[in-house]
């Protein structure tokens, strides 16, 4: 769900208190002292959740399950953004060990910790720097560190019996999590420290939030550590930027009708180039075939389908939709109206396949029209391809008849029928464009590709005549619009 920009200069930040109260508390704390929050207070709306992770308890071990954390984390960002949220901070290094599966499904950006301390560490340490890490045992196990330092620092980590003794220190029923900030808890957690500092490292990094909670102790008693829930807090109040996947989304209003769009689903996937599962588009569609009748309520005036597709525009847009394809060519004669109400673009296939006739046929050729007679009475192809400087013929009453007992009969193609009588009827239908001189047809009903497939060479009769399928350019457009905002599978 993409939120407009704020009129006001309010930025509002969501912190994820769950996964740890007193370093979610810390962080919130930090965050409310900062400078450029101090400075400008009324910039600032900080969202702090509380709702406790479940699972908090399970030790952070290295075969650790991270299943029920992810998405715990998922369902608290989904939170901030729909409560219009512009960024969330999730003090937590184990969660931060999967951010960019967050990053990849949520519509709201996540501010790396990571990133904040690979900032701070460059700017106090010089390239070379032996780092000390102090961290869980799964963090470790992971080799997050290594991703964001291992380039530029050498690493080194507590021995195994320090190892344990750090984890005994935050973890354990006496424990820095349990609130205890002093005593036992500290005096392992500064063995571990000097444990470090015997194999060299000159700068401790904590990879446990907990940690920022007895750092300015560990720092009077000389040991060089990092505050990194001070550092998250500076970064994230410093700069107005946070990343936010950027991957295109194709929002498709489907069941208009059922089949059409599997057809156009499957055109997208066939026109992506792509190596791999993930190099393809991401979409979402609603398949809602009790969408009103279009063409009945052009010819008829039942039903008005305007309401039924704007609510699903809608709900595509609150999907993250970057765009909107509608595969029905019917549904194109409320578009107009529908775009005046709806932020995310809908391409209209009707404009792109007279774009595609005349680039690729020029304007010369006689444009032949079979298309429903909603579509038809509609004239939105008719106006399209005026404004390409085309014309458009359309079948006569009888030749009409038959293309609508192609598309609406009980043998027709809305009936599951693809062979047979309703192919007949469409080869009638478009022998008689083609005998009024049409060279090039378009199969201007969606499930009418699903008789007869695009074609530039295609024997009607005695004549030889190109079939356009606008669902297909349809498609290649929508691959054209992933393909120009930098997807994943151009990476």
């Amino acid at each position: 769900m993409k939120h407009p920009k704020k009129k006001h200069a309010v930025r509002t930040l969501g912190i994820i208190g769950g996964l740890g109260s007193l370093a979610g508390g810390d962080l919130f704390l930090k965050l409310l002292k900062s400078e450029p929050v101090l400075a400008d207070q009324g910039h600032y709306h900080l969202l702090f959740e509380q709702h406790p992770f479940n699972d908090l308890s399970v030790p952070l071990a290295s075969d650790a399950s991270m299943t029920s954390r992810k998405l715990y984390v998922f369902q608290v960002c989904q939170g901030f953004a729909d409560s219009g949220a512009d960024a969330v901070l999730i003090p937590c290094f184990a969660s931060h060990t999967f951010v960019e599966e967050l990053k990849a499904e949520l519509p709201i950006p996540i501010i790396d910790m990571m990133a904040a301390l690979r900032q701070h560490v460059a700017r106090v340490a010089q390239p070379g720097t032996r780092l000390g890490i102090l961290a869980s045992d799964y963090v470790r196990a992971c080799g997050l560190f290594e991703r964001h330092f291992a380039a530029d620092f050498e690493l080194v980590y507590p021995s195994a019996a320090s190892q344990a003794a750090l984890m005994q220190a935050v973890c354990g029923p006496a424990g820095i999590k349990a609130g205890h900030l002093e005593g036992v808890a500290v005096e392992l957690l500064h063995q571990a420290c000097l444990d470090l500092a015997s194999q060299g490292a000159t700068l401790l990094l904590p990879g446990l939030t907990e940690l920022s909670l007895v750092v300015p102790g560990l720092q009077r008693r000389g040991v060089a550590c990092i505050d990194a829930n001070q550092v998250y807090a500076d970064y994230a109040s410093a700069s107005d930027s946070a990343g936010v996947d950027t991957r295109f989304k194709l929002g498709i209003v489907g069941g208009v009708g059922p089949a059409a769009t599997v057809d156009f689903m499957g055109k997208v996937v066939r026109n992506t180039p792509a190596g791999r599962d993930q190099d393809h588009i991401k979409m979402v569609v609603e398949q809602n075939p009790q969408i009103p009748d279009r063409t009945a309520n052009l010819l008829y005036q039942q039903t008005d389908p305007t309401l039924a597709l704007y609510a699903t525009c809608k709900r595509l847009a609150c999907e993250g939709a970057n765009a909107i394809a509608i595969p029905c060519n019917t549904a194109h004669a409320y578009v107009e109206t529908l775009q005046a109400h709806v932020q995310v673009p809908i391409v209209n296939m009707l404009s792109e396949t007279i774009a595609f006739i005349k680039r690729t046929y020029g304007a010369d050729r006689q444009v032949g029209l079979l298309a429903t007679s909603g579509t038809l009475q509609s004239h939105v192809y008719h106006r399209a391809a005026a404004r390409a400087g085309l014309s458009l013929l359309v079948p006569d009453a009888a030749a009409q008849a038959l293309v609508m007992r192609a598309i609406y009969g009980e043998q027709g193609v809305k009936a599951g029928h693809t062979q047979g009588q309703c192919k007949d009827d469409l080869l009638a239908a478009a022998a008689h464009l083609v005998e009024k001189g049409a060279s090039v047809l378009i199969l201007g009903c969606t499930e009418l590709p699903l008789i007869l497939p695009q074609a530039d060479d295609f024997q009607v009769g005695s004549a030889r005549v190109a079939l356009v399928d606008p669902t297909n350019v349809l498609a290649q457009r929508c691959v054209q619009l992933a393909l120009a905002q930098g997807s994943d599978y151009q990476r």
